[in-house]
């Protein structure tokens, strides 16, 4: 999320930060002297297991990893975390994943970036193009099955559900009722400010297929996305990646993203009351999903310029203390069966109503053709 502050919830989880050595250990990280005159750590699971030396982790510069920013999934948090246990600062690397792999396959045989982070169907389809190479982090065997690749080239560190976010005050002013489907914000007054990103990005993406699904489409018929883009142009909706700001101040009523993205604003904001905010996820008018559930992760890409840092970068992400950011800020950790969850999130039975996935190998093969007819068809 762009513009995100330091949370609530975050400063209060500060201070276990601080003393979060103990949980890092947790991951299988142990320091001590090593040979190359710094710390020693022992990295990775199964065949990925091995040591590396804080010697060798980048000093003069910071270490890159594609889209770890801040504004995002809390990673802001986490960066700042990693850096006070292990000295290691990383790159805030504002760019989507779309924007992420573009760069990475430009670079391929002089990577600038350590790891590619974004869109797990992101990251497999970095794999496919060779850009990648086996690194399975400690607690790889933690992730589910259907969350990685066997080749431990890519492994999923946390899911999100596409969802609306609206002004419970305006809609209030304005006689709306909650939505509860997508044929819902085809209402006049919603759609005139309405704000959703483009499907180049992951999140525009999960949008897409939420809405498609929700009005019967599928992988081979992007038409009726295309049709209800139309359509909410027409009323005023607008493509932005900004729209914090404007949202805080009611230029915008309403916004589709995820729902981590709404339960963040909500309970971490100081801007807007937390009782003006709604969080909804909505389905077709004839039962369809209307929810996408994404999936994130990251993948180790081949000739990273630092690959000891980064492989404890990743350990540390897929530790408990590193998931426990994503799920401060309300994005759901791949490992979150382990954890305590919120009651602040949306009943579940809400989630088994409107959730849906797709298979991850069949979407990478026709992601690029869905991106490129739904951009066409609806003019973005």
């Amino acid at each position: 999320m762009e513009d995100r502050r330091v949370s609530r919830r975050t400063a209060l989880t500060g201070s276990a930060a601080a003393v979060a050595t103990a949980l890092a250990g947790c991951s299988g990280i142990l320091g001590g002297g090593g040979q190359g005159g710094g710390e020693t750590y022992e990295v990775g699971y199964g065949d990925s297991q091995t040591t590396v030396n804080s010697a060798n982790f980048p000093t003069d510069e910071k270490l890159y990893v594609y889209a770890v920013q801040s504004g995002w999934m809390n990673w802001p948090s986490v960066m700042a975390a990693f850096k006070q246990q292990y000295g290691v600062e990383l790159n805030d690397d504002d760019r989507s994943s779309g924007e992420a792999l573009k760069d990475a396959r430009s670079h391929a045989q002089n990577p600038t970036h350590s790891a590619f982070n974004g869109g797990y169907s992101y990251a497999i389809q970095a794999m496919r193009d060779g850009l990648t190479q086996t690194y399975k982090p400690a607690n790889w065997d933690k992730v589910p099955d259907n969350a990685k690749t066997e080749n431990g080239h890519c492994t999923g560190t946390r899911k999100v559900t596409t969802a609306l976010t609206y002004r419970k005050d305006l809609y209030d002013e304005r006689g709306l009722d909650e939505p509860e489907t997508w044929e819902d914000l085809l209402h006049p007054d919603i759609m005139k400010d309405l704000a959703l990103q483009t499907p180049q990005a992951a999140v525009g993406l999960a949008a897409a297929l939420s809405i498609n699904n929700a009005r019967g489409g599928s992988l081979d018929d992007v038409q009726p996305v295309i049709d209800y883009y139309n359509r909410i142009q027409e009323g005023g909706a607008e493509y932005t990646d900004n729209f914090l700001a404007q949202f805080t101040r009611g230029e915008y009523a309403s916004f589709i993203r995820y729902d981590y993205s709404g339960l963040d604003l909500k309970y971490n904001n100081d801007d807007v009351a937390e009782e003006d905010v709604g969080v909804a996820l909505l389905s077709g008018e004839n039962g369809n999903e209307g929810a996408f559930n994404a999936l994130y992760g990251y993948a180790m890409l081949a000739n990273a310029p630092n690959p000891g840092a980064v492989k404890l970068f990743m350990d540390y992400v897929l530790s408990i203390e590193g998931q426990q950011h994503f799920l401060d800020a309300y994005a759901r950790p791949i490992r979150a069966s382990e954890m305590d969850m919120p009651d602040e999130f949306p009943d579940q039975s809400t989630y088994d109503r409107t959730e849906f996935t797709v298979d991850q190998t069949a979407l990478n093969d026709k992601q690029q053709s869905i991106i490129q007819d739904i951009t066409r068809g609806a003019g973005l």
